[in-house]
């Protein structure tokens, strides 16, 4: 099948815009001949006439008509192509696929997102949460490009940065023994039953090893997979649990819980980024993880 290359294009638009030859050859800076050959060519290319030769000139036919509104359709696509590939190479437009553990989730990625959202529009952000290793695994294997998860020991080899630091706090009914205590330590707790988040979470394997220094066992009730869940539970009276403390400050108002502080080195925190490679992101990535490392 014949084809058109765009340069033809181009030059069969200036021909019928300008009227003749000479005038298109030197606003396109080509020899006439040339132009003129190549006019020939195109002719020859679709087998029919499309520019009427006069003595003042050429006029394009009604096929020429027709293949200048094509063609000048073709070029601003070609045009937008451009447009929309520097976009991308700008970071102005793009996709970012990111794993976030429960806590980044729950306490600081809505406010942070959503301020990088009305910045830049055109740039999509799917996430997925996961616990943290499983946020590491993912940016380890590529299945996303960015991760947020709590500092915990593991062996990937990744880059991190900074994020956000929380604090874990014990959780109880506010009618409870221990909700008047301002402070305590994890071991007055142990005595109690516990509902807990999943076992492959952060904050579950914090309390379990916590609660294995101490040669004490965990007593786990009930297992749930939200801090919604957890603070309905703990309501409920059927345990005491271990959440972030702005999660824990959130969910005291709605569900009347007592919120006591731990004093241990462990319940302080750190939420950190996870990159692959920081020189191999996109334009779009990088833009983000400095969003979030200022935020």
């Amino acid at each position: 099948m014949p084809t058109l290359d765009p340069l033809s294009l181009k030059l069969f638009v200036a021909v019928a815009e300008t009227g003749t030859i000479a005038a298109a050859a030197e606003r396109e800076h080509i020899a006439a001949a040339a132009l003129s050959k190549r006019m020939s060519e195109i002719e020859a290319t679709l087998g029919v006439a499309l520019l009427t030769r006069t003595n003042k000139g050429v006029a394009p036919t009604e096929a020429g008509q027709r293949l200048v509104s094509l063609a000048q359709h073709a070029l601003h696509q070609l045009d937008d192509i451009v447009v929309q590939m520097r976009d991308y190479a700008s970071g102005t437009r793009g996709l970012i696929r990111m794993a976030a553990n429960i806590s980044s989730v729950v306490q600081f990625l809505p406010g942070d997102i959503q301020r990088f959202a009305a910045q830049h529009p055109q740039i999509s952000i799917l996430i997925e949460e996961k616990p943290s290793a499983g946020v590491l695994r993912a940016v380890a294997e590529n299945a996303v490009d960015i991760g947020v998860f709590t500092s915990v020991p593991h062996g990937f080899a990744l880059e991190t940065f900074p994020y956000h630091r929380d604090r874990l706090v014990l959780v109880c009914p506010a009618g409870h023994a221990l909700a008047k205590r301002a402070s305590m330590r994890l071991a007055e707790a142990l005595a109690h039953e516990f509902v807990n988040l999943p076992p492959d979470t952060a904050i579950s394997q914090q309390v379990t090893q916590a609660a294995h220094g101490l040669a004490q066992p965990l007593r786990v009730r009930i297992q749930v997979t939200s801090y919604d869940a957890q603070a309905l539970m703990i309501g409920a009276g059927l345990g005491v649990g271990v959440m972030p403390e702005a999660v824990a400050r959130h969910q005291a108002v709605a569900q009347a819980l007592g919120v006591v502080m731990l004093d241990e080195a462990w319940a302080e925190r750190d939420l950190l980024i996870a990159v692959r490679s920081s020189q191999a992101l996109t334009a779009a990535c990088r833009m983000l993880v400095e969003h979030l490392r200022a935020a």
